[in-house]
């Protein structure tokens, strides 16, 4: 199965669905992450400008996505809505060339501009394709929790270690393992496993 992530910024696929990336990949599924903006505008003080692009190099590494399958485009942080047609015509050229079977992308829900640009304008391209939103807790004030992927202790554990890799962000309060291995948990109660990660149905297409 070919697989699209969909990241309005480097770190969001990890955040929303780094131990499903990583269950994927275990299962012998191809992965492909497409980001759409390094944030250099927002990168704190003490850290080149470009660092996130070199920290989503190693995270998403961390999580088994061949280099060859990893996007980078740049896109101002906080500016989306203001491209939305070339937003659009580069996830109409990925869906060209990848022809993803499952998209992951953010919520409708999400009240970040970028995530909401990104989730609209993806439900848009991916018309014919299974999609699912990811859930950034931080940004949804609501989340219809509709479809969960049982995780391991390994599929989640991958997904921290690629979440240390952002050592620029280890500042946000919600980049801690307590709150990433609780949130895991959670989600795992809810379907009577040992953790879990939990996605809201757009589409779903049974070919």
């Amino acid at each position: 199965m070919n697989v699209l992530v969909l990241a309005p910024h480097t770190d969001d696929g990890e955040f929303g669905c780094g131990g499903t990336i990583a269950r994927l990949i275990s299962e012998g599924d191809n992965v492909f992450y497409a980001a759409f903006s390094a944030c250099k505008e927002s990168v704190i003080n003490g850290f080149p400008k470009d660092i996130l692009v070199t920290e989503v190099v190693s995270a998403t590494s961390k999580l088994g996505i061949k280099p060859e399958n990893l996007i980078l485009y740049d896109f101002e942080v906080r500016t989306f809505n203001y491209h939305r047609q070339e937003i659009l015509d580069k996830l109409i050229m990925l869906r060209q060339k990848i022809n993803p079977d499952m998209v992951f992308l953010p919520s409708e829900n999400d009240i970040h501009q970028d995530h909401h640009t990104i989730a609209v304008e993806g439900i848009r391209a991916f018309k014919n394709t299974s999609v699912l939103a990811y859930e950034i807790l931080w940004n949804n004030l609501s989340f219809n929790t509709r479809a969960f992927f049982h995780l391991t202790q390994e599929h989640l554990s991958c997904k921290i270690e690629a979440l240390k890799e952002y050592k620029s962000q280890a500042h946000r309060p919600y980049a801690n393992e307590d709150f990433i291995r609780s949130l895991a948990k959670t989600r795992g109660v809810q379907i009577g496993s040992d953790y879990a990660e939990v996605f809201d149905v757009v589409r779903w297409v049974i070919k």
